[in-house]
């Protein structure tokens, strides 16, 4: 299938290291962008992204396929932004949008699905450790509700 998809057309399941790294890129771009969460990416940790891409390439790598070695810690410098600038659900909601829509635009498959559901499961987490919000179901606090994802080509 991979073969024959077009540059902005779906491909396959995400498949290994190289893979996520287009997802990554596809999701910064999108994040950097975003009038909502970008100033949290570009103006309050100054992130990097060449140098962030190795870091969070290992991070999911490691969360998908085991394959790879990351040892960070990955809350601490949530919770440093979020000292910096406070984080709300409608944060981490428009964060799982885009990072959604960043995967169903690459691939598609059972890894896939399983980045996506991971993908909200680290959002919820982080939420609930950082701010002790609770978005709970159905999108309260701000949390936007992932039915109403409509950036599945983004």
């Amino acid at each position: 299938m991979s073969g024959t998809a077009g540059p902005s057309a779906p491909r396959g399941d995400i498949a290994g290291r190289a893979d996520l790294e287009l997802v990554l890129r596809r999701f910064y771009l999108a994040a950097f962008a975003d009038p909502l969460i970008g100033p949290f990416f570009t103006e309050v940790a100054g992130t990097d992204l060449e140098a962030h891409l190795p870091h969070i390439t290992d991070f999911w790598e490691r969360a998908l396929f085991r394959t790879a070695e990351y040892r960070r810690d990955a809350f601490a410098p949530h919770a440093a932004l979020h000292l910096a600038a406070p984080l709300t659900a409608e944060h981490f909601g428009r964060w799982v949008q885009l990072w959604r829509a960043a995967v169903d635009g690459a691939h598609r498959g059972p890894v896939a699905e399983r980045a996506k559901a991971q993908g909200e499961r680290i959002a919820l987490a982080l939420l609930r450790r950082i701010s002790g919000e609770d978005p709970g179901v159905g999108g309260e606090g701000g949390f936007v509700p992932l039915s109403a994802v409509l950036l599945r080509g983004a």
